[in-house]
């Protein structure tokens, strides 16, 4: 049965992804089998319990624990007292509680040593609460003394449950606590970032990847975060595991001079290519108006996006590759174009009257949309401009690569029927003049040492991993390839 619109519309405000029962036995059987949690813990705390998925696991693997659970929602709080049982000692501090007015140091202060902190906070950005009209998020001000997570870390969009971990350890600093909580794997990585930079008394447990399609239904990289109270080192090793069960982890994430990197054993080994990329990796063509500026290319006959035959000037139309045309081999012959009205970012499309004026009565025939595009990039700027380019989105070679993928596949680009072939903002590219050059720097990308260097600086859980900054960082000419 499918929910009821006001059901969905109220879970995708709370970000509310119930934990599965068996789920919640498995996270404390794995904290246990590794001595991550006391085996005897004064209290077991959820702060978002829902139905009380933990506190009944903790119930039962952890049962001289006090249950301490909030939530927001008072028919959740309802099945977690049931589900626990009413002769349940302590029963009366599972309660309605809108996280984000509790006083968190208050309450922490009052629970006795040692904590466990368990829980799944809500899987939601302060975006889409806005548009969704939710008010179940953080205060501009609050009791931390900042201004929202989005002022402190530069980010106008945040998830609701980084902010909210960050909350509780401060709220847990000076005790003796261990935290756990499910979490998107991006979550988890900015608080260890935040931990990390910011030096705050929490030491590494580690990530456990969990799948997130199979107990929630989510499309995301997720984990289960493990942060432990103990000293600062000058170095911490977050390990990574690649389920609950495993023993051995599969790279450590750590803080280095300043960056989170994604693998440190794979940093240290690639200190050595650290450079500045020559040439320089570039982005791919801006332009905010898929259905507008991209267009069907069909054996040499262009159509616009609802199928009309188009004929614009070839001087202003070329052939166009998306970020899943790289990863999916269909470099070699693009089916589609890109209506390209600048040549450099100090050009007027207006001059397209003159030179293109079949090109230029297509763009006036479809202002209303341009116009209607949102970035404020093209504010001020004269009618129909774009980004991204200027000489070397015209290079005849290049070698591209997908932002976008988890994929490290860079692909050597030649022309097509004659013409240089553009990419749109999916796109990283390196721009050659030659062929020749253009198969050397591909080599050398797609050498292992390259991929090394690039698997220790990306993080595939992203919603960009490949980044240009990673990428120039990269001195290709320090690889050596047969």
């Amino acid at each position: 049965m499918n929910p009821r619109p006001e059901n969905a519309r109220r879970r995708a405000i709370r970000g509310d992804f119930q934990t599965p029962p068996a789920l919640a036995r498995a996270v404390i059987e794995t904290l246990l089998a590794r001595g991550e949690i006391p085996r005897s813990p004064a209290v077991v705390l959820e702060p978002t319990c829902g139905v009380g998925a933990f506190l009944v696991a903790a119930q039962k693997f952890l049962p001289s624990a006090r249950l301490c659970g909030f939530d927001v929602d008072q028919a959740h709080v309802e099945h977690a007292r049931v589900a626990l049982g009413a002769a349940t000692a302590g029963l009366e501090q599972v309660k309605v509680g809108d996280f984000f007015q509790i006083d968190w140091g208050a309450v922490i202060a009052a629970l006795p040593e040692p904590i466990v902190v368990l829980g799944n906070p809500p899987w939601v950005t302060s975006a889409t609460l806005g548009a969704l009209g939710g008010d179940n998020r953080p205060e501009k001000r609050n009791d931390i003394g900042l201004r929202g997570l989005a002022a402190r870390t530069g980010r106008s969009n945040f998830d609701i449950a980084e902010w909210m971990i960050v909350r509780l350890l401060r709220a847990l600093e000076g005790r003796r606590a261990v935290l756990a909580m499910l979490c998107k794997t991006s979550v988890a990585r900015r608080v260890i970032d935040t931990l990390e930079r910011e030096r705050l008394p929490w030491g590494p447990g580690g990530l456990r990847a969990i799948d997130a399609h199979a107990h929630f239904g989510a499309e995301a990289d997720a984990a289960l975060l493990v942060i432990a109270a103990r000293p600062v080192h000058e170095r911490a090793q977050w390990p990574v595991f690649p389920d609950l069960p495993a023993e051995t982890p599969t790279s450590h994430v750590a803080h280095v001079e300043g960056t989170l990197v994604a693998d440190l054993e794979r940093f240290e080994r690639t200190r050595s290519l650290i450079g500045v990329s020559r040439p320089e990796w570039r982005s791919g063509i801006k332009h905010d108006a898929a259905s507008v500026m991209e267009l069907r290319l069909e054996e040499g006959i262009l159509r616009d996006a609802a199928g009309t035959l188009l004929d614009l000037e070839p001087e202003v139309v070329f052939p166009l590759l998306k970020a899943g045309d790289l990863v999916n081999g269909l470099a070699e012959a693009p089916r589609r174009a890109l209506l390209v009205p600048q040549r450099s970012l100090k050009d007027d499309p207006s001059h397209l009257k003159h030179r293109a004026p079949r090109a230029f009565a297509y763009l006036e025939a479809n202002a209303e949309r341009l116009a209607a595009r949102k970035s404020s990039i093209y504010r001020a700027r004269p009618r129909f401009s774009i980004f991204g380019v200027g000489s070397y989105a015209f290079a005849p070679y290049k070698v591209a690569i997908s932002g976008l993928h988890k994929h490290l596949r860079p692909v050597v680009v030649p022309p097509f029927e004659g013409r240089p072939v553009v990419f749109d903002d999916t796109c990283y590219f390196l721009p050659f003049d030659d062929h020749a050059s253009a198969l050397r720097a591909h080599a050398a990308l797609d050498s292992p040492q390259a991929r090394d260097f690039l698997l220790a600086r990306i993080f595939w859980d992203a919603k960009r991993p490949v980044q240009k900054g990673v990428l120039q960082s990269l001195d290709l000419e320090k690889i050596t390839t047969p």
